[in-house]
């Protein structure tokens, strides 16, 4: 991941984790990311920042061009996991905070 990015990650996770309920913690492996009451909801994962998101929101962003469906090991596509790469990154904090809620005891879902 190019510098520049890791930096606009470092400060989403940091302003993250101001939020209550909200920790450090790994997503499908060893990718760092962020939980909210113990849920992952944001990791970056390779070269990318991947969010859980509603499947509607998902199908969205990729029909966008703005994101692309996550596949977890053995190459198995997430249906509500959208991969959005570096070149989108001033879209990054929005979809952290959506992907927050959505995942939040008592959120969207």
């Amino acid at each position: 991941m190019p510098a520049d990015a890791d930096l606009i990650w470092d400060r989403i996770a940091k302003r993250e984790l101001r939020e209550p309920g909200v920790t450090a913690g790994t997503g499908f492996g060893r990718n760092v990311g962020v939980r909210v009451d113990g849920k992952i909801f944001a990791f970056r994962s390779n070269d990318a920042l991947v969010v859980k998101l509603p499947r509607a929101r998902v199908d969205e962003l990729v029909d966008l061009g703005q994101g692309r469906r996550f596949e977890s090991g053995g190459g198995r596509v997430m249906k509500e996991w959208v991969a959005v790469d570096p070149g989108r990154s001033r879209l990054w904090a929005g979809l952290v905070a959506e992907a927050r809620e959505y995942v939040r005891p008592g959120g969207s879902r």
